[in-house]
């Protein structure tokens, strides 16, 4: 029996390993994810679909996003103690086993589909499953370690969730859904360019052909006008195939116009040389992406 001192040490002790549990989830990429979700659900239903819905759309989409991120965090154990920014994982310090790593991956995704089920229809939950087994075993298992072309291929995991929450709420898919899908396939290239423009030295460590790696800093900044300008376009059609009023467009324009223009900022900035502010760019892309997905919310919720 434990001592009454003891206690508070095991409580410690559960406490942190839950938390090293539960950042294999990579909480903040599964916050992002669920940004663009409930938007998506307010317009296909072009109002508020039932809370339960809403709720049941959200913990399964989050469980599935966990379950992947942890999966991933599982198969790169091998390359993770090689780059500085992820020797802290669990599964590094051996904080976390890989069977539990394994196991909890596999539960959380399972668990996902379940609820999927049980709560939307077919549809949804096959684009759940579909989701998770793309980003663990094609992105994970293949395309990262592959081809300098991962980032824009598994871009489809990114912009999954806004296909998921609109099937959840229609049983189907139309035009206004595969545009909220170009738009976040489209943004995640320039998104996470710029942030591995910032770790290349990691990855280069880790044999990993991310575009910074293996291509000039020009020629990445280059392809990252380019999706940002294809990011903006889709953006902007959802505008008239969505029957959208100025609530959204006006947002969707002005917020489009700036990440724009610190794309080329970006670009201006490898052709002079220098320091490069890439995490500029970064920061500029989550702002957009928001905006963007706030403003969907909102009109919908106004004109619907």
């Amino acid at each position: 029996m434990s001592t009454v001192a003891e206690r508070p040490a095991e409580q410690v002790a559960r406490v942190g390993l839950v938390r090293a549990y539960i950042s294999l989830t990579k909480p903040r990429i599964v916050e992002l994810l669920l940004v663009t979700t409930v938007p998506a659900m307010l317009l296909a239903k072009r109002g508020m679909p039932s809370p339960w819905l809403i709720l049941a759309t959200v913990v399964g989409g989050t469980l599935a996003a966990g379950s992947a991120n942890v999966l991933n965090c599982w198969y790169d154990r091998d390359i993770d103690p090689l780059m500085r920014r992820t020797q802290s994982r669990p599964l590094v310090t051996g904080r976390i086993t890989p069977r539990g790593a394994l196991t909890f991956g596999l539960t959380l995704g399972t668990v996902a589909v379940a609820l999927m089920a049980l709560t939307t229809n077919w549809l949804a939950t096959a684009l759940t499953f579909a989701a998770i087994v793309y980003y663990a075993v094609i992105y994970t298992m293949w395309l990262k370690r592959t081809t300098p072309h991962n980032t824009v291929l598994g871009g489809a995991c990114g912009a999954a969730p806004v296909l998921i929450g609109w099937a959840a709420v229609t049983g189907g898919l139309s035009w206004s859904a595969w545009l909220l899908f170009a738009v976040m396939f489209f943004w995640q290239p320039p998104h996470f360019w710029a942030l591995a423009m910032k770790f290349k030295d990691d990855y280069a460590a880790a044999s990993i052909p991310m575009l910074p790696v293996v291509a000039s800093a020009r020629r990445v900044a280059l392809e990252s006008v380019i999706y940002t300008v294809l990011t903006v376009v889709a953006s902007l059609a959802l505008w008239p195939v969505a029957h959208l009023s100025w609530v959204y467009g006006v947002p969707a324009a002005a917020a489009g116009a700036v990440f724009t223009r610190e794309a080329v900022r970006f670009y201006v900035q490898t052709r002079r040389g220098g320091e490069l502010r890439t995490m500029r760019l970064f920061h500029w892309s989550l702002t957009y992406v928001t905006v963007l997905f706030v403003a969907v919310a909102v009109d919908a919720l106004l004109t619907g």
